[in-house]
């Protein structure tokens, strides 16, 4: 793709509809939430934006769609879920894993009736089957005998027992579950909401290799871009705030 390692002023879906088919390898992104951040007054087509994203992942390319849902008259919207639905039934693409982004909690307010909030979606998209990456954590207790039930259950509810007997041991390592907690997003003056950039890193990781081509059509303060520069990724950002775009070239640039 020509237009790697570059950032776009203006509207995404005007934008996109220029590039050919089949040039991106992974979108990191997090659109505006309902309406709960101005971001300059701008306003977004979701439909056309989910078009193009499809159209312009390559076999095998993912999406990671991180969002959440307002709560209007006491209700949240389901917008989160809405948006998921379509890009399975409308674009086609398998809802490859709903992951859930676990952040500091809003203050409780004991009027709303609720339990605080302190997570937001993170739809995994593909176009067919997916490279992953699997990132790694310690085990607790590693090297100690397992307890308890041993092996997967069967469609009858029996465990399975045909592993083999070192399987009995607790690893050193186990492949993260998908839940990710992160302690905040990135502090960047002059934009009113951020991801933290290890959450972008994590998705660049499990979904990429080195050299390929990351996408973020809601380029915001540039997290996704910066944290692909950093892998060796190639990054492409789209913004419609023009004062965004100098936020994302400052931190780009920086030494």
């Amino acid at each position: 793709m020509s237009k790697e390692n570059m950032i776009f002023h203006g509207d995404n879906v005007a934008t996109m509809k220029d590039w050919p088919d089949a040039c991106v390898d992974l979108v990191v992104t997090s659109p505006p939430y309902d309406n709960l951040r101005t971001y300059g007054g701008h306003t977004w087509d979701f439909d056309g934006v989910a078009r193009e994203l499809t159209r312009l992942l390559k076999p095998g390319g993912v999406i990671v769609w991180v969002v959440a849902d307002a709560t209007v008259k006491g209700s949240e919207t389901l917008t989160s879920m809405r948006q998921a639905i379509h890009f399975k039934d409308v674009c086609g693409l398998n809802a490859h894993d709903t992951m859930i982004y676990q952040r500091p909690a809003v203050p409780f307010d004991p009027k709303c009736n609720r339990y605080w909030q302190c997570w937001e979606y993170m739809f995994v998209f593909s176009k067919g089957k997916p490279l992953c990456n699997y990132i790694k954590e310690p085990c607790k207790g590693a090297g100690k005998p397992k307890k308890g039930d041993y092996g997967q259950r069967r469609y009858d509810g029996t465990n399975r027992t045909d592993r083999h007997q070192e399987d009995r041991t607790i690893q050193e390592t186990k492949v993260r579950e998908n839940v990710w907690k992160y302690t905040a997003g990135d502090r960047v003056d002059g934009h009113p909401a951020q991801f933290p950039s290890l959450l972008a890193a994590d998705h660049i990781l499990s979904w990429s290799n080195e050299g390929d081509t990351v996408l973020d059509p809601f380029a915001g303060s540039g997290t996704t871009l910066l944290a692909a520069k950093q892998l060796n990724r190639h990054y492409v950002g789209i913004e419609i705030n023009e004062e965004y775009i100098s936020i994302i070239n400052k931190r780009l640039h920086a030494r």
